[in-house]
């Protein structure tokens, strides 16, 4: 398993129990140490993963190990039947969805995928999607929609491909027309962030009835290696503008941006992927069933709202005077004044 900086007091812990357990000829005579040894990595996990800084989130949503879409489609989907191409240009492996059996219900399960190797990342463009990915996403809902099926996307992109031939094909007006179709989408929409979720890249399969974060994941307009290099010339700058960004679950909950922060086991999903699988899946279950109480214009006009009362702004009426405003003023200003 790949280790990140800060986890290294752990590692260490955990190789000389494995050196002990190794060298143990009658375990009773080492199980007090290593007891103790064992006791000491769980406090010492619970003590790092409890003070992480936003930096270090990242790092984690980035980690090798971490589950991605495919992965916990298969933990806790039956029978996936993936579905290829746009019908415009081709098949963008970025994206993958399509049909499957959650439970003994029909979901459509769009989301990017990375690789774990070289070969695989260069296949998969290291999970960023050309337009023909947004494309295939969107002609998946609107089967969905046909058939009255929810829609399910797990968001996991370092962003939208920014090459040149993306741009040629209409990277930009690939995913304003998914934004403009989900909006007006007459079926659920629940949407995860899993890893990464890098602006428009994330948000174009993202727009959904309610939006979710796994615990150790981010959500920005601008990755913070990229933030720092606008504003410092330098990603030397990157952990002062990830915390500047405020990008993690608890921020962007605190800022009313998502409905939910889904549990990840300690020391993050690549732990344990079953269970951070069980957790996304019950996050997920539960949302569907408070949105199937809901008629499809219901359903479009809670989208809709949702999107537009977000943010907060100033209003300035005649005399001069100045009120905070918007779905987050309170997030932003908990007094509720300018």
């Amino acid at each position: 398993m790949n280790h990140l900086d800060f986890e290294k007091p752990i590692v260490e812990l955990e190789r000389k129990i494995d050196e002990l357990n190794a060298l143990a000829v009658d375990n009773r005579i080492l199980k007090p140490e290593i007891d103790k040894l064992r006791e000491k990595a769980d406090e010492l996990r619970k003590s790092i993963f409890s003070n992480l800084t936003r930096w270090q989130r990242v790092q984690l949503a980035r980690h090798p190990d971490r589950p991605y879409t495919l992965d916990y489609i298969d933990f806790i989907a039956q029978d996936f039947v993936e579905l290829h191409g746009d019908r415009y240009a081709g098949d963008d492996k970025a994206i993958v969805g399509g049909l499957c059996q959650v439970d003994g219900e029909t979901w459509m399960v769009i989301g990017h995928q990375k690789g774990r190797d070289t070969k695989e990342r260069q296949y998969r463009n290291f999970g960023m999607a050309n337009p023909e990915g947004y494309r295939k996403a969107l002609r998946l809902m609107k089967i969905a929609e046909k058939y009255g099926l929810p829609v399910v996307t797990l968001l996991d992109t370092p962003g939208a491909f920014p090459g040149l031939e993306a741009e040629e094909r209409g990277q930009a007006e690939a995913i304003a027309r998914n934004l403009k179709e989900m909006a007006t989408l007459r079926v659920p929409i629940v949407s995860v962030v899993i890893g990464e979720g890098a602006s428009g890249g994330a948000i174009g399969i993202g727009m959904g009835n309610e939006v979710y974060m796994m615990e150790n994941t981010w959500y920005s307009v601008i990755s913070p290696e990229s933030c720092s290099s606008i504003l410092w010339k330098t990603w030397d700058y990157k952990e002062q503008a990830a915390s500047a960004l405020r990008l993690t679950a608890a921020d962007l909950m605190a800022l009313k941006v998502i409905d939910g922060v889904v549990a990840e086991p300690l020391g993050g999903a690549h732990r344990d992927p079953s269970a951070a699988a069980a957790a996304l899946k019950a996050a997920v279950v539960e949302g569907l069933k408070r949105l199937r109480k809901l008629k499809p214009a219901q359903l479009v006009e809670q989208r809709v709202e949702k999107y537009a009362s977000m943010g907060a702004w100033i209003r300035v009426d005649a005399k001069g005077r100045q009120k905070l405003e918007g779905g987050s003023a309170g997030a932003v200003n908990p007094g509720g004044g300018a």
